[in-house]
């Protein structure tokens, strides 16, 4: 994944927004957890302080207790858990406090205990429970206070903490996961759109059709119609440079009857030059045609080769190059080559007229199948061409048939016919001395 993915995009965003949903979890569960631990705290200082209640009293409008509560803390100085009665008498206070006090309560209500925090004896920080009691209706209310260190529930809080900081860590890594998971599958048909964008590059016929997600029927529908576009776009421009070769043979033929006319007025010299101007222009139109031809041929298709080779064989026998020479066949009964059957003809035939025009006696052609390559061999046994024209005639745009005919627009054909469907041709040393051509395409899985 690079940085513009889409999928790390994604990813990210759901581990951050992940993270800060658990970042507040924590945080919320903290506070309800000190919540609860306090309100246990309140419970326990309430069930405390009933024997005190139960027999405390007034003597001269000072309290007097009883029975004091049995938790020992209350008896061990700055211990952690305080309890005080006061009046405006007097008061009396646990052990606990030693000779300090509890913060004085402001109007303490009567019908119910008042929770708060206040800073208490020995620097500690209270929760403080108090309350006013009326021990009789005709005597002064009692202020009643209960006092806890709430330092002593920080370890607790914090061992808490940091228990639920490790779970939720596992959480995010268990829900980034599950969000890797979820992105990839999200995008699934968008890898499906992408192999089938693909198998429309290589087949202008093919379309996406098929059944996607209805947030991508919008993009599908677009790419089949920008591949409507495009097909129509090529078969009009086909249409047209076939109309256009088709305009310049009358205007061709008539300039062969004026080559005639001047020949059989013995302006030989003239009429030479014309018959010459006239090839070329045939050849450029019969090759932009076979280009135009070239740049509708889809990939995917295949078609035997054995048949095709011995069809064209059959039809260039019948020529005068073809009957001087012998054609050697080598292919498999179930190869094939990578192109639709006009389209094979249309490459293959160019090779066999040019190899049977210069062989001597012989013209091999072979089909192998070898290191994941399908490789369609012609060669003869005639006079070839040397390193530096072979280089020459595999470059693009290069011809060797200027002077008329040779090795040349059919060689130029047949090599962008197999770039067109992502093969290559490589022209080489025949082992029956002449040229050999070796078209290749490598298979797909």
């Amino acid at each position: 994944m690079t940085g513009g993915s889409l999928r790390l995009r994604l990813i990210a965003g759901a581990g951050v927004a992940i993270a800060l949903a658990l970042l507040v979890a924590w945080f919320a569960m903290t506070w309800l957890f000190d919540g609860h631990v306090e309100r246990r705290v309140e419970d326990e200082l309430l069930v405390q302080v009933r024997p005190l209640l139960a027999d405390l009293q007034l003597a001269r409008g000072v309290p007097v207790a009883g029975s004091e509560p049995a938790d020992p803390r209350f008896a061990v100085p700055a211990g952690g858990l305080y309890w005080q009665a006061s009046t405006g008498g007097g008061a009396i206070r646990s052990v606990s406090l030693w000779d300090s006090h509890l913060p004085p309560a402001a109007a303490a209500p009567a019908d119910r205990w008042r929770i708060r925090r206040a800073e208490g004896p020995f620097g500690q920080h209270l929760l403080l429970m108090e309350r006013a009691i009326r021990l009789q209706p005709q005597e002064p209310p009692v202020i009643v206070q209960l006092g806890y260190d709430l330092a002593k529930l920080a370890p607790a809080q914090r061992e808490f903490g940091r228990e639920m900081a490790l779970f939720l860590v596992l959480l995010w890594i268990a829900l980034a996961l599950a969000a890797w998971a979820q992105v990839g599958l999200g995008l699934r048909p968008l890898r499906s759109v992408g192999q089938e964008v693909e198998r429309l590059r290589r087949d202008a016929s093919a379309r996406l059709g098929g059944t996607y997600p209805r947030e991508l029927a919008p993009l599908t529908e677009s790419i089949d119609a920008l591949a409507d576009a495009r097909e129509a776009d090529l078969v009009r421009a086909r249409r047209r440079a076939a109309d256009l070769a088709h305009g310049l043979k009358t205007p061709l033929a008539a300039l062969a009857a004026q080559s005639a006319r001047a020949r059989e007025g013995g302006a030989a010299a003239l009429a030479d030059g014309l018959d010459s101007s006239i090839a070329a222009m045939r050849a450029a139109i019969d090759g932009e045609l076979a280009r135009t031809r070239i740049s509708l041929v889809p990939e995917g298709r295949s078609t035997e080769a054995l048949p095709l080779i011995e069809r064209l064989v059959a039809v260039i026998e019948l020529t005068g190059a073809g009957e001087r020479v012998a054609f050697s066949l080598a292919c498999d009964e179930r190869a094939t080559l990578p192109l639709a059957s006009d389209d094979a003809a249309e490459l293959l035939g160019p090779l066999l007229e040019n190899a049977a025009r210069h062989a001597r006696r012989l013209v091999h052609v072979a089909v192998e199948t070898a290191d994941g390559r399908r490789m369609l061999i012609v060669g003869d046994d005639g006079p070839g061409l040397d390193s530096a024209q072979r280089g020459e005639a595999i470059l693009r745009g290069a011809r060797l048939d200027s002077g008329g005919e040779g090795h040349g627009l059919g060689l130029a054909i047949a090599r962008e016919l197999a770039e067109a469907t992502r093969g290559d041709l490589v022209l080489a040393r025949s082992p029956l001395g002449g040229l050999e051509v070796r078209v290749g395409w490598t298979l797909s899985d």
